[in-house]
């Protein structure tokens, strides 16, 4: 017998119809197994396109859905990398040699002149009273009731 030609007790057990369904001997019919692929990460390409296609759907539900808490944490975080760079700056302001005495100078200058200014004559303190109010106005509304 040739191993070339297929016997014909081969094509009885198992034959393929071209519609895709295989019967076995016993003329129960089943569908074929769709052909092996040679590279399996093809049949992870659909569940992630399929994934990524809904990604900004769920993203804008998730960031409706926790607006509030979301804003707080950011503001937060933002608060803090604000107080570190803040004191990194400080920091390094302060390595520098004579610049930190001259700023202190600075701040005590500008204490003596409010205080001379400001708080010395019943005068001045009543123009600051009236500063601070009509500052307070402009911030809170003019019709805020003390």
């Amino acid at each position: 017998m040739d191993p070339n030609i297929p016997s014909a007790e081969a094509e009885v057990t198992q034959s393929q119809s071209p519609s895709g369904f295989k019967t076995d001997p016993s003329g129960a019919i089943s569908p074929a197994k769709p052909p092996a692929t040679d590279r399996p990460w093809q049949e992870w390409i659909e569940p992630a396109s399929e994934f990524l296609g809904k990604l900004p759907d769920l993203v804008k539900k998730f960031f409706s859905d926790f607006k509030e808490p979301l804003t707080v944490v950011a503001l937060l975080l933002g608060g803090l990398v604000t107080v570190y760079l803040t004191l990194a700056l400080l920091d390094a302001i302060n390595d520098i040699p004579l610049l930190a005495p001259v700023f202190e100078l600075v701040g005590i200058g500008f204490g003596i002149w409010f205080i001379w200014r400001y708080l010395w004559s019943s005068k001045g303190r009543q123009e600051l009273f009236q500063e601070f109010q009509s500052l307070k106005e402009q911030v809170l509304g003019s019709d805020v009731k003390e």
